[in-house]
């Protein structure tokens, strides 16, 4: 059996509602948006800026409060408020898989 590393799921254009410096580290994400691409409490997750070239990797963390994208800890020393973004998990596996992938408004809609 070969595993290869496929994209499982992602928000494109993503807003960053929120920046906590004092925390141990992570991205909060909308529980409503997590739910809606299949992502995981503590699945690790990539997130690239649109607009400038920062990148990160670090684990996702489900918060109660509709369309918030909340960097936590040394993560939110690379994007500021208002940064869009694209957050993505990837899988280990060995079989096809289609990733579900959903575009989001300025105040983190699903838009499609």
């Amino acid at each position: 059996m070969q595993l290869v590393n496929l994209l499982k799921c992602k928000l494109h254009h993503a807003r960053i509602t929120h920046c906590q410096r004092e925390y141990r580290g992570s991205i909060g994400i909308s529980r409503d948006l997590m739910d809606a691409i299949g992502l995981l409490e503590n699945e690790v997750v990539h997130v690239w800026a649109v607009d400038h070239e920062a990148r990160i990797i670090t684990y996702a963390i489900p918060m109660a409060e509709k369309g918030v994208i909340q960097l936590k800890g040394g993560a939110a020393n690379h994007f500021n408020v208002g940064d869009r973004v694209v957050i993505a998990a990837f899988i280990h596996t060995d079989e096809p898989l289609e990733p579900r992938a959903i575009m989001l408004d300025a105040e983190n809609n699903i838009i499609g």
